[in-house]
């Protein structure tokens, strides 16, 4: 154990030594491949499905081919702009990373599903003159695709210029963005900041082959530092799963025996989930013992009383249908962590730890103990090396404050709308977060929540809306909630509401069951957190990174009553027609509202009376006929062929039919 223990010491404290160096990008690349040159680099699939392997020799490269090809190309433009970087986490990303750099530009890193609306937003306002992405739109900047890097003929006798810089960016693609510089100084100090983490725990890093599960997209600062970042220096092998879903990932962590998994908390509740539905499918029996092993795992009894439960036979046979029986450490990071989840997590035997960073300031601070009872307190532990945290409260009487952190980590400037700037910090050199945190006496912080989402009620006490979803995340027929406090106009207060996203084929029946299921969950928690008010999404509720619900869009879609959000209780009005009779128009318009949400497969909250059959309902020319078929059948009415097409939302069709029916008498 001492031995291993060494070996570890050695590899962690080994980051220290990039500080000895000119601390640019160069050397980091440098690091990482002189290292590790003849290690595993990456496991992926290949175009035929096939599990394939390659060195950290042959990224190297590639990244110097990959560059040739860039320069050819941008030998008569400018140096030091940026070439934004658009490609889905694969052993390649990495390469074209490196390979914009050592052809002396920086990389604006971006989320591949972003929309041409959105990349050109980007573009325009970071002044971008090229872009790397195998999106199929066209730019009015020079675009690389990963078959250009990789099938251009390519020399390695050009000359390197390498750019020092790293740009991320904000969630939001719309608008004014904002954009974070990061330089090599940096990104040295954050791989320094983990050199001491092997005093915690000996399980971040292992001396034996590391396998790391690269599903946080690397444009992420969560994914770039924590995943590519620290294990590319360590030595590990990247494996690329061929999506993010829920059995594709399981597949992956099985068969290629993946030791480290680190995620967001949307995907351990999913976890936390599937696992709990397995367990009640079980035997009573089976259940028993399944609850002794978490109750065993969590500290909550004792070998003597989980008895075989306690077995790692037992354990393993578990893990090996879930995440496989190798995984040896698990991160939680972008967002707030369900307690239950912690707790069943750790229960069937994953290390899962909670951890903090932010794009503006990276990774800061993981939970690093390898006592469960600490694990499960749900802390983001205390600050990594050279990092320093300060609360700020309103008066000495708060338990909490807000979160602000100083150290050489933090990003060197900012790009707002075009214009460059200064990163803010106070008198202290400290960063504001926007986070409030709470420190307990053995100094690990807590994030209790955003200071624009506290929500303030009547009493004017702070509602924090990420410990409210916890008891709403397990409605059946719920994909996705947001909790959230909207202005009550008129007053400086605001009502608790949830905003709920539900599947298409949902019935009326199961909506009146997940209504109902919200106000008795509301029933058994304190009065002061009482839902007031459900609405459903008539959409997918707005994610930033795919990572949480951007509240703020919801809160203003809501307060502006948009159509992208309906009260659960509000009754539908029906348009007045003139000459109809309101009646009679009801009585036509309520079953067809039936008739487009039966062949739509659509609940009939998210059909506008006056939404597109096609651009607005996904409706296409075959359903349509039918429409037309049983509109006739149910309302003993023939649809003029001139007017097909013409007809295309509920209110065309309540006129076409209320003229029919009148001209009939």
């Amino acid at each position: 154990m001492n031995s291993d223990y060494n070996k570890i010491k050695k590899i962690m404290s080994s980051t220290a030594s990039i500080l000895n160096t000119s601390m640019k990008m160069e050397d980091i690349f440098a690091a990482i491949m002189s290292r590790n040159d003849n290690k595993k680099a990456a496991i992926y699939y290949d175009e035929k499905g096939h599990l394939k392997t390659y060195k950290y020799s042959k990224t190297k490269r590639n990244a110097y081919e990959f560059a040739s090809v860039i320069s050819k190309y941008m030998l008569q433009k400018p140096k030091h702009r940026p070439i934004v970087l658009k490609l889905s986490n694969g052993p390649h990303w990495s390469e074209a990373f490196w390979a914009i750099l050592m052809s002396g530009y920086k990389p604006l890193l971006i989320d591949a599903r972003t929309s041409k609306e959105g990349t050109d937003n980007l573009i325009n306002q970071s002044k971008a003159i090229a872009i790397v992405t195998d999106d199929k739109n066209e730019y009015e900047i020079h675009k690389f695709s990963l078959n250009d890097l990789l099938k251009e003929e390519k020399t390695l006798s050009h000359a390197l210029d390498w750019e020092n810089e790293v740009i991320f960016c904000s969630s939001g693609t719309t608008g004014d963005v904002k954009l974070m510089v990061f330089n090599g100084e940096n990104l040295c100090h954050q791989l320094n900041a983990s050199s001491n983490m092997y005093e915690s725990t000996s399980d971040i890093v292992t001396s034996k082959p590391m396998r790391m599960l690269a599903m946080i997209p690397f444009h992420h600062i969560f994914g770039f530092v924590a995943v590519y970042l620290w294990y590319a220096f360590y030595g590990a092998c990247m494996v690329y799963p061929r999506s993010v879903a829920s059995n594709e990932i399981l597949t992956m962590c099985q068969k290629v025996k993946i030791t480290h998994v680190y995620s967001v908390p949307l995907f351990w509740d999913s976890l936390a989930l599937g696992i709990e539905r397995k367990f009640a499918m079980l035997s009573d029996d089976k259940k028993d013992l399944m609850d002794k092993m978490i109750g065993f795992n969590t500290k909550k009894i004792s070998m003597m009383e989980a008895g075989n439960a306690s077995s790692k036979v037992v354990l393993s046979a578990v893990q090996k249908n879930l995440l496989g029986n190798k995984v040896r450490f698990c991160i939680s990071g972008g967002g707030y962590l369900n307690s239950k989840t912690l707790n069943l997590i750790n229960g069937v035997g994953y290390h899962l730890y909670n951890g903090y960073g932010m794009t503006e300031l990276g990774v800061i601070s993981v939970e690093l103990s390898p006592d469960v009872l600490d694990r499960l307190k749900g802390s983001i532990g205390k600050p990594f090396l050279g990092i320093d945290f300060k609360l700020k409260k309103k008066n000495k009487k708060d338990a909490t404050g807000e979160l602000f952190v100083r150290s050489k980590i933090t990003h060197v400037r900012e790009i707002i709308g075009g214009k460059e700037q200064d990163v803010n910090l106070d008198e202290e050199g400290y960063f504001a977060t926007g986070d409030i945190a709470e420190c307990d006496s053995s100094n690990r912080y807590y994030i209790r929540g955003r200071i624009k989402d506290i929500i303030i009620n009547s009493d004017g006490e702070n509602i924090f809306p990420d410990e409210l979803e916890i008891f709403y995340k397990k409605i059946p027929n719920v994909t996705n909630l947001c909790v959230l406090g909207v202005d009550v106009p008129g007053t400086t207060n605001q009502k608790i509401v949830i905003a709920l996203e539900v599947p298409n084929h949902i019935t009326d029946e199961q909506l009146e069951q997940v209504k109902n299921d919200v106000i008795e969950i509301g029933k058994t928690l304190p009065k002061k957190t009482v839902i007031k008010d459900i609405y459903l999404a008539t959409g997918k509720l707005p994610m930033a990174n795919n990572m949480k619900v951007k509240r703020f869009m919801v809160k203003k879609g809501i307060e502006t009553n948009s159509k992208d959000y309906v009260n659960i209780n509000a009754k539908k009005e029906t348009k007045k027609f003139k000459g109809f009779d309101q009646k009679t128009i009801e009585s036509i318009v309520v079953p067809l509202r039936d008739l487009f949400s039966k062949i739509l497969v659509l609940p009939k909250f998210k059909i506008e009376d006056d939404g597109h059959w096609i651009n607005d309902l996904g409706g296409d020319s075959m359903n349509y006929v039918q429409l037309i078929l049983d509109i006739q059948e149910q309302f003993k009415v023939t649809i003029p062929e001139t007017k097909y097409g013409q007809l295309t939302c509920i209110n065309d069709f309540a006129m076409e039919i209320a003229r029919l029916q009148k001209n009939k008498k």
